[in-house]
């Protein structure tokens, strides 16, 4: 970045600059916004940024994000507790919420399955999924699994399947299905997408 700027300057925009999908030019952009705002909204943001990182932890259940030591979710009676959905990140649990299809609680993988990046079944929370679905506690009956449709999220999706079938057999297993997305064109449509949407077709 340019020595022009001040060294406060400068820094703010490494700082910005680090932050995912956010370029040199996006973060000088927010810097210069962040200094014309009113002090009072800088150190509104400022505080918010500090407050996250001060209050905000796993959710002793499931790993979705909370402050305190059950989520809402988990701690909401009328979820159905014998049906759970595994995704990868907390980040992953909005988009499931919006639809307003899905009533059930949620298991945070905290990622998927890369032996080459060295990520391995120990360093995700399979163990406790497999231990939620084994306690008597609340009874399961269905674990959704809701990986992302990548090389990673199926592999890991596999994973769990198998797992879930040699010690859970009496649980239902399912997988998110993929395909084309509504509004589309099949000319549009690229080669593994259609392959999906051929294999999970259903009658009408």
């Amino acid at each position: 970045m340019s020595g022009s700027y001040a060294p406060p300057v400068q820094r703010l925009v490494g700082e910005l600059s680090k932050l995912p999908g956010i370029g040199s030019r996006s973060a000088q952009r927010l810097a210069f916004h962040i200094l014309r705002a009113s002090a009072d909204d800088a150190d509104a943001l400022a505080d918010a940024i500090r407050e996250v990182k001060e209050k905000i932890g796993l959710c002793e259940v499931c790993f979705n994000l909370t402050d305190e030591p059950r989520c809402r979710i988990c701690q909401d009676p009328r979820r159905d507790h014998g049906l759970i959905c595994a995704v990868e990140e907390p980040s992953d649990v909005i988009p499931m919420e919006r639809t307003h299809e899905y009533h059930g609680v949620y298991h945070v993988l905290g990622g998927a399955l890369s032996p080459i990046d060295g990520v391995d079944p120990e360093d995700l929370k399979i163990a406790e999924l497999l231990a939620r679905v084994a306690s008597t506690e609340q009874p399961v009956r269905e674990v959704v699994l809701a990986t992302n449709p990548t090389t990673t999220g199926e592999a890991t999706a596999l994973y769990i399947a198998e797992e879930l079938r040699a010690r859970a057999p009496e649980v239902t297993v399912t997988r998110l299905a993929s395909g084309l997305p509504v509004g589309s064109d099949l000319e549009y449509a690229d080669e593994v997408t259609l392959g999906k949407a051929l294999a999970g077709r259903r009658a009408v």
